[in-house]
């Protein structure tokens, strides 16, 4: 029935010439657009068919998003898309490539990183509607707006924090990226003090990968207190905390037993057991197989 109301409502948009009607029809659509449809695509059984598809849906949320400019929902439903896409469909399906091509690898991870920045200067557009001149001030003083923001900010700062972090990540050894880095983890570390166990523990997934990249000591026994906080949240319904640990501190620690016991109890989570988080399951079970295959490359 939704799918229904959203295909008239874009056809009505599509007809009409009069700019208030036309308006208010871009706005209804907006809102169906940026209200929550993402549950058609997380709980999909084929991860590349949501590949394939999820470009075209993108374009059209741009397209609509050009004809409500002060519309603040669809600005976070591009951002968190845009840093969705780039992480699954273009930044993982490079990293399978980086043993056998690693020219691949880093045109892979170049073009993700134009994926982030557009994700995160729409998180800055919204921002900046909801906290009028956010963008300059952000650049300007980052520590000081942040002090500003309030936990109604945190789904904002959170998409922002991770598509500067993805962004930055993809070349460290750009001083700029570097700078940026520096920046998000900051935002993401003030999403932390203002709602920590927000959406499920969605921060503590990022801050798992996070806090051993961090200057400041203690980055481990941190990230083990997220990685703690995920599960207990979620109830080991979700593998990606699971890869996060194993990669962010098993991994730099050279801990091989505890990186595959980290990755099998990735592979036990049931995909069909919980269809909301299909998805992202699926992705982090990927991304299992592929680093247990490759043990020998990751371990001296």
């Amino acid at each position: 029935m939704r799918h229904l109301r959203l295909l008239l409502l874009l056809a009505l948009a599509a007809s009409l010439t009069g700019c208030s009607i036309k308006q208010i029809a871009l706005n209804a659509v907006a809102d169906e657009l940026s209200g929550g449809t993402g549950g058609t695509f997380s709980q999909d059984e084929d991860l590349q068919f949501v590949g394939e598809s999820l470009p075209f849906a993108l374009k059209l949320m741009e397209g609509i998003n050009g004809g409500v400019p002060e519309h603040v929902g669809m600005k976070l439903t591009l951002a968190s898309g845009f840093v969705s896409y780039g992480v699954v469909f273009v930044e993982w399906p490079g990293e399978q490539q980086k043993y056998d091509d690693f020219d691949a690898y880093r045109a892979a991870q170049k073009r993700a990183g134009g994926f982030y920045r557009r994700a995160a200067n729409y998180a800055l557009d919204a921002l900046d509607l909801r906290h009028p001149d956010f963008r300059a001030q952000y650049a300007a003083d980052a520590d000081a707006v942040l002090a500003k923001m309030t936990a109604e900010d945190v789904p904002y700062l959170f998409w922002l924090a991770a598509a500067q972090i993805s962004q930055a990540s993809t070349d460290l050894e750009d001083p700029e990226m570097f700078g940026l880095f520096a920046v998000a983890a900051s935002a993401m570390k003030r999403c932390f003090e203002l709602d920590p166990d927000w959406e499920d523990g969605a921060i503590h997934e990022i801050l798992i990968s996070l806090e051993p990249s961090l200057p400041m000591p203690g980055g481990k026994e941190r990230s083990k207190a997220h990685y703690d906080r995920a599960r207990e949240i979620q109830g080991d319904r979700k593998a990606g905390p699971h890869v996060s640990y194993a990669t962010a501190v098993a991994l730099k620690n050279q801990d091989k037993e505890l990186f595959v016991e980290l990755l099998d109890k990735a592979l036990s989570v049931d995909l069909e057991a919980h269809p909301d988080d299909r998805l992202a399951n699926d992705y982090a079970q990927q991304k299992a197989r592929f680093l247990l295959e490759h043990l020998d490359d990751l371990f001296l």
